[in-house]
């Protein structure tokens, strides 16, 4: 047997009902928990009731980045001041390799080699 307009709305009405007092009971128990652990209940609700869903940005003060950015050029201090100031500078200061050069015979034998491969090469090509 299909329902009403009206006895449709009245279910649905205690449906919304029964579920809100079961929210409602949820927000009171992680409030305890919330409690328990050290956080603030009152901000959790308050947000919650707002639909505020997604968490907000935090930003820092110009202060704190400025005690963060110190504390970093201290520790990059610290490591330079260990390893060297700057790793290029390692490179430069190293003796270059000196450039090994083709004496005129070594390059005459390669010439010479390169000639008789070729040789034996085309002979092949014209033997087949």
């Amino acid at each position: 047997m299909p329902l009403s307009p009206k006895q449709d709305t009245e279910l649905l009405e205690a449906a919304l009902i029964g579920f809100q007092h079961k929210r409602d009971e949820v927000e009171r128990k992680i409030a305890e928990l919330r409690a328990q652990i050290g956080g603030s209940p009152a901000s959790q609700p308050a947000a919650a009731a707002a639909g505020a869903s997604a968490t907000k940005k935090r930003t820092m003060s110009a202060a704190a980045r400025k005690r963060i950015a110190l504390a970093q050029k201290k520790r990059w201090a610290a490591y330079k001041a260990e390893h060297g100031t700057k790793p290029a500078a390692s490179k430069a200061a190293a003796p270059k390799a000196h450039k090994r050069t083709l004496s005129a015979a070594g390059r005459a034998r390669i010439v010479a080699a390169t000639k008789k491969r070729w040789a034996a090469f085309r002979k092949a090509q014209e033997a087949k």
